[in-house]
């Protein structure tokens, strides 16, 4: 019943996000590809880390904690167009010189292109992402979520400081959920 109603909240959340994203794509110069709110658009500022109910994960400039999908930790993008709108990648302006080290991370940070043409900001090598889903700065409710996009399936997990993806979902109640299909 639970997983249900957490479906239910996704589902419903959806085409929210994809109406934001709409609103994004034609607010003139962001190139971020869909991001999923306004607060959420534009270029990734700097990332650092912070101590969550996951343990101290990596979070951008406003506090989003973010999140990578075990299928793409070798640094192979697959999260594309739909995905996109609920998993907005981190993206920095072309030719924009990304830190290779942040104070309390042990990873290294840097960027590759994505298929859109945007540059994206990469630890350890595995793309960084933000969760549409995670509506205050420091929540963690993306990690351990299974989602399909396009046939393409995916398990995310929140990026830790030191270095990998947290095994598993932190215990609250609104984190998680699994077998979301879009």
């Amino acid at each position: 019943m639970i997983r249900s109603w957490r479906k239910a909240a996704v589902l419903a959340a959806f085409p929210l996000a994809l109406a934001g994203c709409g609103m994004a794509g034609t607010s003139g110069g962001s190139h971020s590809a869909g991001s999923a709110s306004p607060g959420k658009t534009g270029t990734a500022g700097p990332v650092s880390v912070h101590h969550t109910s996951a343990g101290t994960v990596l979070v951008d400039a406003k506090g989003d904690a973010l999140y990578t999908p075990a299928q793409e930790m070798h640094g192979k993008i697959m999260c594309t167009n739909g995905c996109t709108s609920i998993w907005p990648p981190v993206t920095v302006d072309p030719g924009t010189s990304v830190p290779s080290s942040v104070s309390g991370a042990s990873g290294t940070f840097g960027t590759m292109h994505r298929p859109d043409g945007s540059t994206q900001v990469t630890y350890n090598g595995a793309p960084l992402y933000r969760f549409a889903l995670d509506h205050t700065p420091g929540t963690v409710t993306g990690n351990g979520v299974s989602d399909t996009f396009n046939g393409a399936h995916f398990t995310w997990h929140v990026v830790t400081a030191s270095g990998g993806g947290a095994s598993k979902a932190p215990s609250s109640p609104s984190s998680g959920g699994n077998g979301y299909n879009y």
